[in-house]
């Protein structure tokens, strides 16, 4: 019976789409704009910087604050590992539209700092490197993800299980960003033309 019920907390929390409802005050209607993907940097490229980066954050926040909540209540990873799933599983496919949600980056990167904080720290480093060099989103953050899932195992090994499988989500979720880096036909993203052009 915990197990039903943190899923469906930590799944309801997942699936309240920031990414969707901030670029509507804007009367920007994501899934119809740039990618169509229902997420934070799609909101960053379609709503500008703030609105954008204010979705990163809050799509981490509601996958952070039920797993923390529900690690410090049961301290078992059986429990956390299904309140993080979940969670992500809420932003990417959420009931709220239609099922059609984001690809899990910033809900995983929240899971990283409610376990593991260097975890999520790390993340973001090598996020804000790779995507600063490359101005390619996507592989920042598939590689940020794995960067982090690799340091957890040095201080909780079922935390480096469960991130890798997250990651691994994540990954499939970008399959077709793959295919467009593997074409050199991805889309970039300058974050620092986009910050003084419409910060």
């Amino acid at each position: 019976m915990n197990y039903i019920l943190i899923g469906l907390i930590s799944y309801f929390c997942g699936a309240i789409p920031f990414s969707y409802l901030l670029p509507k005050l804007r009367k920007i209607d994501i899934r119809r704009t740039g990618s169509g993907n229902v997420g934070g940097t799609n909101a960053l490229r379609a709503a500008g910087p703030v609105i954008g980066f204010i979705c990163m954050v809050l799509d981490g926040v509601k996958a952070f604050v039920p797993v923390l909540v529900f690690s410090l209540i049961f301290k078992d990873i059986h429990y956390t590992g299904i309140s993080s799933i979940f969670a992500v599983l809420g932003h990417d496919f959420p009931v709220f539209l239609r099922f059609k949600g984001g690809k899990g980056v910033a809900s995983t990167t929240g899971v990283f700092f409610a376990l593991c904080p260097i975890c999520g720290f790390t993340f973001l480093a090598t996020w804000i490197s790779i995507t600063l060099l490359t101005k390619y989103v996507s592989l920042a953050s598939i590689v940020g993800m794995y960067a982090a899932s690799f340091v957890a195992f040095f201080f909780n090994k079922d935390y480096g299980v469960l991130f890798l499988l997250l990651s691994t989500l994540s990954t499939l979720r970008h399959s077709e960003n793959i295919e467009r880096l593997v074409n050199k036909s991805e889309r970039k993203t300058d974050l620092i033309k986009i910050i003084k052009k419409r910060g």
